[in-house]
């Protein structure tokens, strides 16, 4: 095993070595043969060689083994992919990302329709509501979908790594001027 993972971090990037994408792919070939796992991918790269976006679909026999525990697995062995291109090509901007049989767009899916029960909630009553603790990533996804809704704000709640999502009105600017004039009467 020592190996395999000398293989992967052993040493920077000489020139005519791998590219990105070739040490994604021997990394999780690795990943699949020594953890013996039932499992295929296909790997996709886009963007230009100092900046790239890499992404894997896994499927097989052991792909729900990689969404259980809202797929904290998949999350690692992305980030692992992501580290090994990290210390091989320090120089290199590589977005890594992982999907199994969908599963990341049904997460996605799931979270945008939650977040429009909320705004919904919240301009109806014209006061904040909450979503609860969150990974950061899922955070990103309500606040990139709630962005394009001039009528909402949403913004971050809490300390650490989960923090809730605080989804409230934006107050017009005609309501406010009225109020700010009410009250100097």
């Amino acid at each position: 095993m020592a190996g395999f993972f000398s293989k992967l971090f052993g040493g920077k990037k000489k020139s005519g070595e791998a590219t990105a994408l070739e040490l994604a792919e021997n990394a999780m070939a690795g990943i699949i043969e020594k953890g013996n796992f039932e499992l295929t991918f296909k790997i996709t790269s886009q963007g230009e060689k100092d900046k790239e976006e890499i992404t894997f679909n896994l499927e097989g026999a052991d792909a729900s083994l990689l969404t259980e525990k809202d797929g904290a697995f998949l999350d690692s062995i992305q980030m692992f992919i992501k580290r090994v291109i990290q210390h091989q090509l320090p120089e290199s901007r590589v977005e890594v990302h992982f999907d199994c049989n969908g599963y990341r767009e049904e997460a996605n899916k799931s979270l945008v329709e939650l977040a429009e029960k909320l705004r919904d909630r919240a301009l109806e009553q014209g006061r904040s509501v909450y979503l609860r603790a969150l990974h950061p990533k899922d955070r990103k996804v309500v606040h990139q979908y709630l962005a394009n809704d001039e009528r909402v704000r949403s913004r971050s709640v809490g300390d650490g790594l989960f923090k809730k999502i605080k989804i409230y009105p934006v107050k017009s600017t005609k309501a406010e001027g009225q109020a700010d004039h009410s009250e100097n009467l």
